[in-house]
C-alpha cells in the first residue's frame, strides 16, 4: 500500500491562508475588547471601593451642601463687650471727614483690604441718633470684602486696619455712605473676623 500525500492546490491554500490571516485579526480584536473592558471594569470598581468605603448618610440626616464661596468664619475670642448690643447716640455738629473711634481694641489681627469681614453693626442717624439698620435685630452678623467697593466709602476706609475683636464708632458724613438724602450717619461696628 502506497502512501500519497495530497496536497491542496494553490487556491485553496490561500483561502486557507486568507482564513488564518481573518482568524488572527479576530483573536487581536477579541485581545483590544478585554483589555478595554478590563480597564474599564478596574476603573469603575475604584470608583465604587472609593464610594462604598465613606458612610452613607441616612434618610433622617441631611445631607452636606457642597463647600460654601464664603470662608468659614476663624475661632477669634470675642470680649465680652461684643456680647450684646450697643447703645448708639447721636453726634454733635456736620461731619466733614470721616472719624473713626475705637470704642474696645481688639486682639485679634489687623483686617487687610480685600479681606472678607464678619461684623455685627448698629447703624444710626448722627444728627437724630434714629436707629436706621442693625444686624442685631436681625440676628445674624453681616459679611463682607472690605476695602475693594462692595459697602460704603466710610467701611471701606474706616475699618482697614482695626483688629478683629474691635468695638468701633465710625462716623461718616453723607458723601462717605448714601449721599444727602440720608445725611450723616454713625455706625458701632463689632468687627468678629476678617479673612
Amino acid at each position: 500500500m502506497s502512501t500519497q500525500t495530497v496536497r491542496p492546490s494553490s487556491g485553496e491554500s490561500a483561502k486557507r491562508r486568507g482564513q488564518a490571516f481573518a482568524g488572527a485579526i479576530a483573536g487581536v480584536a477579541v485581545l483590544v475588547v478585554l483589555a478595554v473592558v478590563f480597564f474599564v471594569v478596574r476603573h469603575d470598581n475604584s470608583d465604587k471601593s472609593a464610594a462604598a468605603s465613606a458612610p452613607a448618610p441616612s434618610a433622617a440626616e441631611p445631607q452636606a451642601a457642597p463647600p460654601a464661596a464664603e470662608p468659614a468664619p476663624a475661632q477669634v475670642s470675642t470680649p465680652p463687650a461684643l456680647a450684646k448690643e450697643p447703645v448708639v447716640k447721636a453726634g454733635t455738629g456736620t461731619l466733614t471727614d470721616l472719624v473713626v473711634t475705637p470704642l474696645v481694641k481688639g486682639t485679634g489681627p489687623a483686617v487687610q483690604k480685600g479681606q472678607t469681614i464678619t461684623a455685627n453693626y448698629t447703624l444710626v442717624s448722627f444728627k437724630t441718633g434714629e436707629v436706621k439698620d442693625s444686624s442685631w435685630s436681625r440676628g445674624q452678623p453681616f459679611t463682607t470684602q472690605i476695602g475693594v467697593g462692595a459697602v460704603i466709602k466710610g467701611w471701606d476706609e474706616g475699618i482697614p486696619g482695626q483688629k478683629v475683636g474691635s468695638r468701633l464708632q465710625i462716623d461718616v458724613p453723607a458723601k462717605d455712605a448714601y449721599g444727602p438724602s440720608e445725611g450723616d450717619l454713625r455706625f458701632v461696628v463689632d468687627i468678629l473676623d476678617a479673612q
